[in-house]
């Protein structure tokens, strides 16, 4: 593999997400690593990375977190950080494609995922604006009344709870006009940027070094893992863990893995929005879907208008006019005015055909750990996957690890 070839390199978003500068968001990184061996070298400096490192980090092992460009300043910088426990393929579909007990173990652990993370966060003491939230799940055009019906009756069977309101029922409580909803517990909200520093610097204490500003431009993968960084050193590692979001390794590069683009705006604080958006996060069942909610000072945060595209992001007209249609989608069924955003951004994430992330070690490569392909659930991905790998590397390995395999 040629140097600067490891993972895709790419701009992760464009303009100022409404989370950049936020007060608690920085963390001390190094310029060089201290030493040329590590136990486990973690590659990326994101809310994956920040939780590999949290869980790794026991003060026994030499642990590196390494980041191209610096701790916070990759696509988690550009998260809605809507916490959610239900991904983007409905469970009744997900079952259809891979079968009902697997994907009703997915969903289960999804949960375990949110509440794990509150339970982190807290006991961390990171102050990060978490709040728990219940979920509004609105019928749209790709999944209807009848759908919602069918997903409701299958979250129940699988022992999670989940409420059906039919129009009247939605008009009534909500006063949205659509022809189903469903409404379930176990999801949240957070600053993306809080808490990713949180979970680094609690690393950092515990002995996990950071170091901000060198690539890893090519590997040798074997019982000790050889690295080549930007700054012509070699660095050998026990266990590499790739936790680069969407800039993921070109040697998994397929079709199943795919680039989508996206955009977001947050709104000036203090607007004034249905008393009930406070405790719920929304999305639809559309294509491309809608997904909005509330920050602790009253700011909307919305975002949506997804294009199967790499690139699309990166258009300024784009993120104009996406940033338009958002805010008059969200005004539209709130019956509320969002007037011009505060902020406008846009973002490529990772895909796969299932909403499902691939976590484990890289096909054909010993001792390589990699994490990809989130879909609309980084934050929930990202802490079962340091629960999953820190598992395998301690040999203990973790029952639920098959349901997330590289394909």
């Amino acid at each position: 593999m040629t140097p600067q070839a490891i993972t895709s390199k790419r701009d992760l978003r464009k303009a100022q997400p409404l989370w950049a500068g936020s007060p608690r968001s920085s963390v001390i990184a190094r310029k060089t690593p201290r030493t040329r061996r590590y136990d486990v070298v973690i590659v990326g400096a994101g809310i994956s990375g920040a939780l590999m490192a949290n869980a790794l980090a026991d003060g026994k092992r030499s642990l590196l977190v390494i980041d191209r460009r610096g701790p916070v300043q990759g696509s988690s910088l550009a998260s809605t950080a809507m916490i959610q426990h239900e991904i983007d393929v409905p469970l009744f579909e997900l079952s259809r494609i891979i079968g009902k007990s697997r994907a009703e173990r997915v969903w289960r652990r999804s949960v375990q995922a949110v509440e794990g993370l509150k339970t982190l966060a807290d006991g961390l003491g990171i102050s990060c604006q978490f709040e728990e939230k219940k979920t509004l799940y609105l019928a749209g055009d790709a999944y209807g009344a009848r759908a919602l019906q069918e997903e409701k009756e299958a979250r129940t069977e699988a022992g999670l709870k989940a409420h059906y309101l039919d129009a009247a029922d939605l008009g009534q409580s909500f006063g949205i006009d659509r022809r189903a909803a469903i409404v379930s517990d176990s999801s949240a909200s957070t600053n993306p940027a809080q808490m990713t520093a949180g979970f680094l610097r609690d690393a950092r204490k515990r002995g996990c070094e950071i170091v901000a500003g060198v690539e890893i431009t090519d590997l040798h993968a074997g019982d000790e893992v050889v690295l080549a960084t930007s700054t012509g050193h070699l660095l050998l590692a026990r266990h590499v863990i790739f936790c680069t979001g969407y800039e993921f390794l070109k040697s998994l590069a397929n079709k199943d893995h795919r680039i989508i683009s996206t955009w977001a705006i947050a709104s000036r604080p203090g607007l004034k929005l249905p008393v009930w958006l406070t405790e719920f996060l929304v999305w639809e069942g559309a294509d491309p879907y809608l997904y909005f909610r509330t920050t602790p000072d009253g700011r909307l945060v919305a975002g949506g208008e997804d294009e199967n595209s790499p690139d699309a992001y990166l258009s300024e007209d784009k993120r104009t006019a996406k940033g338009r249609i958002i805010a008059e989608k969200v005004a539209d069924l709130l019956h509320c005015a969002i007037g011009t955003p505060d902020y406008v951004w846009s973002a490529g994430f990772g895909s796969t055909e299932t909403g499902l992330p691939m976590i484990g070690e890289v096909p054909g490569l010993k001792n390589v750990h990699a994490v990809m392909g989130y879909g609309g659930n980084g934050f929930t991905f990202s802490k079962i996957a340091a629960e999953i790998i820190p598992a395998m590397i301690n040999g203990r390995p973790d029952p639920d690890a098959a349901l997330f395999p590289f394909r």
